[in-house]
């Protein structure tokens, strides 16, 4: 006897006002709408529902008719492959007609509507993900995965290689899936099909695999799928060379010990990066927004002030020139590289300095210079620089009084 599905009656987000209205809209007339996908997955794992996705009978032009008479603001954003967005109280929702594939070339699907819940659900990657749920919290389950999500075990939908034809990308989705949602050995009827397509990654755009990338290196049992990636091949293809799985594993480890979000950036520099030119490179090859990669730069500078462990003077004048996040990320990047146990209580010492001691302000500025009656020019900036080397040097004691006793000396000695 199979698993007896749940019921989602009592699911919060069913009660949102939006969602409400978009079944409203598209659940009549002889069509039926349900959520579908993530958020059904989420729900029966008993995790967070943060983006819903509806698909319907509707056809597109229906589903806009009728979202525009119940003041939905309807956005086309794939009509070409029968998804619109919706938009009501400040949300937008993806609605996508029910579709088969009837050509595709591991990139791109020609596709045809249809009405057949399931003939949709067998298109789809993976079983965990190819349940949906009505307006009532009924739970459909066409392909039988909700046993998957109980061994929390990610399983192609019917033959791997096959899905994989479809849609290279998938080689990635199985990893992240895994390390995301996964328990136990990665399946190895998908491995080994993973492994069969690997050279396709190369067809794929940069900006998709970079997509999947950042949601890998983040999810909870990153490192030892990418280890698994690299095992396999696949983490070649994707970086241009091999990772560096143990920094990666002790910054994953440290950054739980003190209770740190894992975000893309830091973790693609301990996999990947240990000079500038090597982010650059992976910038260029994931298609990294730049604020992610000025972050990757700024954590590689950062770390090297580390090198040698500091005492906390020297760790107070590293957070005042930093800032606080660079200086984080420059801590969690070196003990990375130092070999030293992720919960060593130095390191988190070091690393929540932020917390008990907030870099002062330098108090005097050009006008303060002027006002001792310096004439305008680059002398005046040498001057504040030398001013404030030597206040960081005082372990930034000085006062603004004693700071104005010292420029007035300073300003004799030049004259």
């Amino acid at each position: 006897m199979g698993a007896v599905l749940p019921d989602l009656g009592n699911a919060e987000w069913l009660q949102w006002t939006a969602v409400r209205t978009i079944f409203a809209a598209l659940d009549r007339d002889g069509d039926s709408a349900r959520i579908v996908g993530g958020a059904v997955r989420n729900a029966l794992l008993g995790r967070p529902v943060r983006e819903l996705d509806f698909a319907t009978t509707a056809t597109p032009d229906v589903v806009a008719r009728r979202a525009e008479a119940a003041g939905l603001k309807v956005v086309p954003t794939g009509v070409e492959h029968g998804t619109l967005t919706l938009v009501g109280s400040g949300l937008g929702y993806e609605v996508t007609t029910l579709r088969q594939d009837i050509q595709t070339d591991g990139r791109h699907a020609v596709v045809r509507f249809g009405r057949d819940w399931e003939a949709d659900a067998r298109r789809r990657d993976f079983t965990v993900n190819a349940l949906s749920v009505d307006a009532g919290g009924k739970v459909y389950d066409p392909i039988g995965g909700y046993p998957d999500i109980l061994a929390r075990r990610i399983r192609f939908i019917g033959d791997a290689d096959r899905r994989i034809a479809e849609d290279r990308l998938r080689i990635l989705r199985l990893f992240r899936f895994h390390a995301e949602y996964g328990s136990g050995d990665l399946d190895r009827d998908g491995l080994s099909a993973a492994i069969r397509a690997r050279d396709g990654l190369r067809e794929l755009s940069a900006e998709r695999i970079g997509q999947e990338m950042r949601r890998l290196v983040v999810a909870p049992r990153a490192p030892e799928t990418i280890a698994i990636m690299q095992e396999s091949g696949i983490l070649t293809l994707v970086f241009a060379g091999i990772g560096y799985l143990a920094p990666l594993a002790r910054l994953a480890a440290f950054e739980a010990s003190v209770g740190a979000a894992p975000t893309p950036a830091p973790r693609l520099t301990a996999l990947s990066c240990r000079i500038e030119e090597d982010v650059e490179r992976l910038a260029a090859r994931l298609r990294l927004a730049n604020s992610e990669r000025d972050r990757m730069l700024g954590a590689l500078a950062a770390a090297r002030r580390f090198a040698i462990f500091p005492d906390e003077r020297v760790a107070r004048v590293a957070l005042y020139r930093l800032g606080a996040a660079a200086y984080r990320d420059g801590v969690a990047l070196a003990l990375a590289w130092s070999g030293a146990p992720p919960d060593a209580s130095d390191w988190r010492d070091l690393y929540r300095l932020p917390e008990r001691w907030m870099p002062p302000v330098f108090p005097l500025g050009g006008r303060d210079v002027l006002g001792e009656g310096m004439e305008r020019g680059p002398a005046i900036g040498l001057l504040l620089r030398s001013l404030e080397t030597w206040w960081i040097e005082q372990d930034f004691t000085p006062d603004e009084a004693a700071l104005r006793t010292r420029l007035q000396r300073m300003i004799a000695a030049q004259q």
